[in-house]
């Protein structure tokens, strides 16, 4: 018989074994250098959440606090306070406060070039007469305020520039409007959130008022100080003229107003109309307004006065 010897098995090569979490750590610690230890976290004062609560804020300097509802009031205040400061700095008694619209400009048409030349001119001629540019006493009367921004009131602040007296600019923070422009004075170029408040500093200090073609917001503040005038809300008989008369009669008749009863009669009377800058001085001398000779005793500034 022939006999079978048993074929032994060809080795075969185990398959590698899936790593462990404790192999494949130790694989780790073999190739990869050893970590620095990480620094301690340096120990917290004992009253570092009551330090960093908004609550410990000082209340000035609270951000969250000032612009809440609760303190609305108080930036009122603070809107007010701020601008008076600065006027009463430059000695600013009193202002001519000229209002027209702010899409004017010298390469617009020819009436848009009109209006602004014109703004300008009377700016000037008002800034030169009327005391802006510093009289004996230290104040100064009739200085030119506008709403700060371009066109118009632009055209007003440039022509008071060209005089060498101070203007003032009464900015409003809103949405799509452009920043102040170049000519208004530095220290008093001025900007507010309020409608309320920068409409109250037009008409404190308000010893004229001059319209230039304007529209939702030119009106809006003509007819703000038309209503204190017509109730007697104002220290003085507010001279005020509306500059082109085609551009009023054809926007407003007022008459009609009178017809139904809604306004007296004499209710006509508390505006004028120019369509020149001297027409526009000439009216504001024959309703009241005195034209004060400018007596320049210093060299404008551009910063404050400081006390004696």
């Amino acid at each position: 018989m022939t006999s079978r010897t048993k074929k032994t098995p060809a080795a075969r090569t185990p398959k590698t074994a899936p790593l462990g979490a404790l192999q494949k750590a130790k694989r780790a610690t073999a190739t990869t250098p050893a970590r620095a230890k990480a620094e301690p976290k340096p120990k917290l004062a004992p009253n570092a959440a009551q330090m960093a609560a908004k609550a410990y804020r000082l209340a000035a300097l609270d951000q969250d606090f000032l612009l809440s509802d609760a303190t609305r009031g108080a930036r009122f205040l603070l809107e007010y306070e701020k601008a008076e400061q600065n006027l009463r700095a430059w000695g600013v008694r009193s202002t001519i406060v000229v209002f027209g619209s702010a899409r004017v400009s010298m390469s617009g048409p020819e009436r848009h070039r009109y209006w602004y030349s014109q703004a300008r001119e009377f700016a000037r001629i008002a800034s030169e007469r009327g005391g802006a540019k510093d009289v004996a006493d230290g104040l100064r009367d009739n200085v030119i305020a506008t709403g700060g921004g371009p066109g118009i009131m632009e055209a007003a602040n440039r022509g008071a520039h060209d005089a060498g007296a101070p203007s003032v600019g009464f900015n409003i923070e809103l949405p799509h409007e452009q920043g102040p422009n170049p000519y208004s004075t530095p220290d008093l170029t001025l900007q507010f959130h309020y409608f309320a408040i920068r409409k109250m500093h037009f008409a404190m200090r308000a010893n004229a008022l001059v319209v230039f073609p304007g529209g939702y917001g030119t009106l809006d503040e003509l007819f703000e100080l038309l209503t204190l005038r017509q109730n007697n809300k104002m220290s003085h008989d507010l001279p005020i003229i509306l500059f082109d008369r085609d551009y009023w009669k054809q926007l407003l008749n007022f008459h009609v107003m009178v017809d139904a009863g809604m306004i007296s009669p004499q209710d006509i009377d508390l505006f004028g109309f120019a369509d020149d800058a001297e027409e526009i001085w000439a009216e504001l001398m024959a309703r009241g307004l005195h034209d004060v000779p400018a007596k320049q005793t210093r060299k404008l500034r551009s910063h404050p006065r400081k006390r004696r």
